[in-house]
């Protein structure tokens, strides 16, 4: 089973641009000890904002690309480039943990299929998130995505 969503991402450019962007990604059958997992919930963190907006002048914020893709572009000033040196060009997933379903498993994982589950490992600002089984917690039954989506940072 392969799987096809979007993702947020965050790109800073060498003139001083930031640009959220949602990008096409497919994500290949889980292997063995993988899981794919639905995403319903995700918290945004003070180290989501950090990510996501890092250094950027929200003042400046203005709409760009097109109805069927749309960007948000932002302005970081030049003196602050230097700070984030080290992530310009890269266009970088955003959100720490989240909650969802499990709709594929590998092999060793398939306890966890069709489970809800807490989850950890980045790029949760997704329609789906491919995972180790080992990153992700089965919610107890019951329990909703919302429920879960801090579960383990709370550990």
């Amino acid at each position: 089973m392969t799987v096809t969503g979007r993702e947020l991402r965050s790109t800073v450019t060498d003139d001083g641009t930031l640009r959220l962007t949602l990008e096409d990604v497919t994500l290949e059958r889980p292997l063995a000890d993988e899981v794919i997992v639905k995403v319903e919930a995700a918290p945004i963190n003070p180290s989501d904002i950090g990510l996501l907006l890092g250094p950027a002048n929200v003042a400046t914020l203005r709409a760009a690309g097109t109805a069927e893709r749309p960007v948000l572009a932002f302005e970081v000033q030049r003196e602050r480039l230097a700070m984030i040196r080290g992530r310009l060009g890269q266009s970088l997933t955003v959100g720490n943990e989240g909650a969802g379903t499990v709709i594929a498993s590998g092999e060793n994982s398939k306890s966890l299929q069709n489970r809800r589950v807490g989850m950890l490992g980045g790029g949760m600002y997704a329609d789906y998130r491919k995972l180790k089984a080992r990153d992700v917690v089965p919610l107890p039954e019951g329990a909703s995505a919302a429920d879960g989506r801090l579960c383990l940072s709370t550990r």
